[in-house]
């Protein structure tokens, strides 16, 4: 598999996204932002606890991080989602500056479970800032396994 730190950290998200659904907080989503090789925001989605449908789990993940920098720019981070983000999530990652995000599971597993309309948007979204300069890059084949099972798991 690839690189040690790669595995850690989309692990970490995979494992938010299942928390998510585990204890109701929201969907299946979960995100990691890490800074000097350290996870400094590990979130999920928090739609259903806050009552707040920007409560996406990158979108928690950079309202943490900036917090504990004490800044708005995270252009020296990455971040590490569950899933490829969304439109919304694209924008907040544009607005903090992050410049490299792996994804876990490609938008078009969300059709199979009620997020259709969700799927052409994510992809659009990743084609407009790649255009940008943004580096998405999808993880390892083992872990995009992992985060597919997330998803499979809110099926049943």
């Amino acid at each position: 598999m690839g690189d040690d730190n790669e595995f850690k950290f989309m692990t970490k998200a995979i494992e938010e996204a299942y928390k998510a659904v585990e204890c109701g907080d929201g969907y299946s989503f979960g995100a990691v932002i890490v800074h000097n090789a350290q996870a400094i925001a590990i979130c999920h989605n928090m739609v259903k606890r806050q009552t707040d449908p920007t409560a996406h789990a990158e979108v928690t993940a950079i309202r943490e991080a900036c917090k504990k920098l004490n800044r708005t720019n995270l252009s020296k981070c990455e971040l590490y989602t569950s899933c490829e983000p969304c439109p919304l999530c694209c924008a907040a990652i544009r607005l903090a500056g992050i410049k490299r995000i792996v994804y876990g599971a490609k938008a078009e597993i969300l059709a199979t479970v009620g997020f259709g309309k969700f799927v052409a948007d994510a992809s659009l979204g990743i084609e407009a800032y790649q255009k940008d300069g943004f580096v998405f890059k999808q993880a390892e084949p083992d872990l995009v396994l992992l985060a597919n099972q997330v998803f499979e798991k809110k099926k049943e």
